[in-house]
């Protein structure tokens, strides 16, 4: 029971491009040899002031420097980020963020929504990068992308 609740509590805080990075979950795994940790059970993941993650099921794998150079979520994987200044949140099945790249890749029943406009686009794989600033939706088995958005109708 200590060690679950020490787990609830484990926090894993460390440098990524200049901003802090919080990892929560109910139990957490490490194998310093094969440089990959394993997080279960209401995992939160938060970079700087915005950035969120959560899942059910987060894998971080690491560089020999023990640097995150992936992380892998699935089970009501979501997400929340900052892109040109507006307010993003996505699902999917499965989420996997590339921190070299600043890349969020949302696979199966993907879903991104802009906040502020109401923007909601659908499709098998969205791919948001934070640095460029674009997302880009593909969709497989033939079944269409579909973008639904508001206008105003000035009269």
């Amino acid at each position: 029971m200590v060690l679950h609740k020490i787990a609830l509590l484990f926090c894993l805080v460390f440098a990524l491009q200049a901003e802090q990075v919080e990892v929560i979950g109910d139990d957490f795994f490490a194998d310093e040899k094969a440089l990959v940790s394993d997080l279960k059970g209401n995992v939160v993941i938060k970079k700087g002031g915005y950035d969120t993650l959560t899942s059910d099921n987060v894998k971080i794998y690491f560089d020999a420097n023990k640097q995150p150079i992936k992380y892998v979520a699935t089970g009501n994987a979501k997400f929340k980020v900052l892109l040109n200044e507006k307010h993003y949140d996505g699902s999917g099945k499965e989420l996997i963020y590339e921190p070299a790249k600043s890349q969020y890749t949302l696979k199966g029943d993907a879903y991104l929504h802009e906040v502020q406009t109401d923007k909601k686009v659908y499709g098998d794989q969205i791919t948001v990068n934070q640095l460029k600033g674009t997302y880009q939706v593909e969709s497989k088995d033939k079944k269409p992308v579909k973008f639904i958005f508001q206008i105003e109708d000035k009269k």
